[in-house]
């Protein structure tokens, strides 16, 4: 048979569907009370600091830098934190797990389609259990915490599911940031539940609580929006925020949901799952043209030598979803 190649027009719907993530303040004792949280709204927050950045040019000619050394740096931005008589963050998001892996949403190549089917079909059928395990410990290790989870006095997450009778409770700070697997009995169940959305069984939706003690009053760290060439004197830190209260965004929570590579080489800590591998806050790939996933798509279809790992990254890519044709990128 000749090699496949890639469809001009190759796309994949996301699997993972997180909503916004909404922030509460209130006390760590009150966690089983829900009626004793209160919505964390943004203020402004305005600063009259130094300057530290200068150009070369700048530096080059010390009376012009003792000039704009002498200048106010005047910060305009966002913030926001938990009431002053709270200890603790609550943090909530819904999670939606869709099936159809074997599904591109679109492939203008009917045989690279077939192909593709049979492959992923059999994926899903006999090891779609190691990407379950996956992105279940980055629920209960509350990974999706971000800049919130960092020391903390305690950390706990709660996920619900219609076939539980009770919610799956997780002392987040029992699952390190720098694996990916446990061994843990409510970790398995939660991979259970969704191994079978994505698989195809159930429409699975599941309800994640997270509670952070922080301290009274501390500060707390929505999303920050981007906002491109902002006008000089205007604010220049807007934090994301639904109806005024303080959040997270979808996309920052699947962020942290799909960092379960740790296959690519020489691996130090785990990655978000990316087509090369890219971590954009080192300015690093670390996935050649060797090894990253339209490359190791290919070769799979085309009955090459792949191993487990490359399998499952592949799956984890499909998951994730996006245009993958060729010259996309």
């Amino acid at each position: 048979m000749t090699n496949l190649t890639l469809p001009s027009v190759l796309a994949f719907d996301r699997k993972l569907e997180p909503s916004d993530a909404i922030m509460h303040s209130g006390k760590w004792v009150n966690i089983e009370d829900s009626t004793q949280w209160q919505e964390i709204e943004l203020f402004d927050r305005r600063n009259r600091a130094v300057k530290s950045n200068f150009k070369q040019e700048v530096l080059d000619n010390e009376e012009e830098l003792q000039k704009q050394i002498a200048e106010a740096n005047l910060a305009w931005g966002d913030d926001a934190a938990l009431a002053h008589d709270n200890d603790t963050l609550k943090i909530s998001f819904s999670l939606r797990i869709v099936g159809g892996l074997d599904q591109p949403s679109v492939c203008n190549k009917v045989e690279f389609e077939r192909c593709y089917r049979e492959t992923i079909s059999e994926y899903t059928d006999s090891s779609l259990e190691e990407l379950a395990k996956r992105y279940a410990y980055n629920i209960a290790n509350g990974r999706f915490l971000w800049r919130n989870r960092v020391g903390a006095q305690d950390a706990k997450v709660f996920v619900t599911h219609s076939s539980l009778s009770s919610p799956l409770e997780f002392n987040a700070y029992d699952f390190p940031l720098n694996k990916t697997t446990s061994d843990d009995t409510s970790i398995k169940v939660l991979a259970q539940l969704i191994k079978a959305g994505l698989a195809g069984n159930e429409n699975t939706l599941l309800t994640i609580n997270a509670y952070v003690k922080l301290g009274e009053g501390q500060r707390v760290w929505p999303s920050q929006e981007m906002v491109l060439n902002s006008p000089k004197g205007e604010k220049s830190r807007h934090l994301f925020n639904l109806n005024g209260q303080a959040a997270i965004h979808c996309e920052k929570i699947g962020n942290a949901l799909r960092t379960i590579d740790d296959w690519y080489p020489d691996a130090m800590a785990p990655i978000a799952i990316e087509a090369y591998g890219s971590v954009t806050q080192r300015g690093v790939a670390y996935r050649s043209s060797k090894n990253d996933f339209k490359t190791l798509l290919l070769k799979w279809l085309n009955n090459g030598s792949v191993s487990n790992e490359d399998k499952h990254f592949v799956a984890a890519m499909v998951i994730r979803g996006g245009v993958f044709g060729e010259g996309e990128s």
